[in-house]
C-alpha cells in the first residue's frame, strides 16, 4: 500500500472522493479532447448527485476541466473562472446502471465542434477509473502513463501500435480493447511502466488508421 492510500492526497477539502477525485476525472476529460473546451455538459449519480454541492464537487469537477490540479487554491471559485474563460457548464443528475456512487458524465465541446465524452468514478483516496470513453468501455486509473488511442478497427493497427512501443522499450503493464462495431470506431488503451516523451505519442498518432492519440501522464 502507498502512503498516500492511508494519508490522502494533497488537495484543496473537504473530500478526496468527491473533491481530489473530481478534480481528477475532470482533468483527464480535458486531456482527451486535447484542446480548450466552450462547452461542458456534466451528469452526476448517486452519492455526487445527492452531495456535491455542499462537498464542492461541481467546483472540482469544473476546476479540473479548466485545467487545475487538485491542490489548486482557485478551484473554490472555479464555475466564475470558467465563465470569464467562456467556458459555459450545465450540471444536472442521471441514474446510471451498475455504476459506483461517486460517477460523473462529462461531454465537452471545442470551438471546432469537436467532442469528447466519458464517465469515470472517483473510487476513494482521491483515486479515480475512467470507464468509459465516448461510449465505449475503458480502464484508466491515471496512476500509469496511459495512452487512449482512438482508432479505426482495420487489420494490423493493434500490432502496429504495440510493435512500435516495443521498439522504444516500452514495457505494458495493462492493455484493453474496445469498439462499436466490427470495422468502426475503436480504444486501445495502454498502461505502461514509467514516463514517456510526448514525441513518443505523435509517432502513435501518425500510424495508418488512428484517429486520435492522447498521453496521460500519472495523475
Amino acid at each position: 500500500m502507498n502512503v498516500f492510500d492511508i494519508l490522502g492526497p494533497v488537495m484543496i477539502g473537504p473530500s478526496s472522493s468527491h473533491t481530489a477525485g473530481a478534480a481528477r476525472i475532470g482533468g483527464v476529460a480535458r486531456a482527451l479532447l486535447a484542446a480548450e473546451p466552450v462547452r461542458a455538459d456534466i451528469r452526476l449519480h448517486g452519492s455526487f448527485a445527492k452531495t456535491y454541492k455542499g462537498h464542492g464537487t461541481d467546483k472540482a469537477l469544473i476546476a479540473g476541466i479548466l485545467g487545475m490540479a487538485p491542490d489548486d487554491e482557485r478551484i473554490r471559485h472555479a464555475p466564475e473562472l470558467a465563465a470569464a474563460a467562456g467556458l459555459a457548464v450545465t450540471i444536472g443528475t442521471v441514474e446510471l446502471d451498475d455504476a459506483h456512487p461517486n460517477t460523473a458524465r462529462i461531454a465537452l465541446t471545442d470551438a471546432a465542434g469537436r467532442t469528447v465524452t466519458l464517465q469515470g468514478a472517483s473510487v476513494g483516496g482521491g483515486n479515480i477509473l475512467i470507464t468509459a470513453v465516448n461510449g465505449m468501455e475503458v480502464q484508466i486509473t491515471g496512476q500509469y502513463t496511459t495512452l487512449i488511442v482512438l482508432h479505426r478497427d482495420a487489420p494490423g493497427t493493434i500490432a502496429a501500435v504495440t510493435d512500435l512501443l516495443a521498439a522504444h522499450g516500452v514495457n505494458i503493464c495493462n492493455f484493453r480493447l474496445a469498439r462499436q462495431e466490427k470495422g468502426g470506431e475503436a480504444v486501445m488503451t495502454i498502461e505502461m511502466d514509467g514516463r514517456f516523451d510526448p514525441a513518443l505519442n505523435r509517432q502513435v498518432e501518425a500510424l495508418p488508421n488512428i484517429l486520435s492519440s492522447t498521453m496521460l501522464q500519472p495523475i
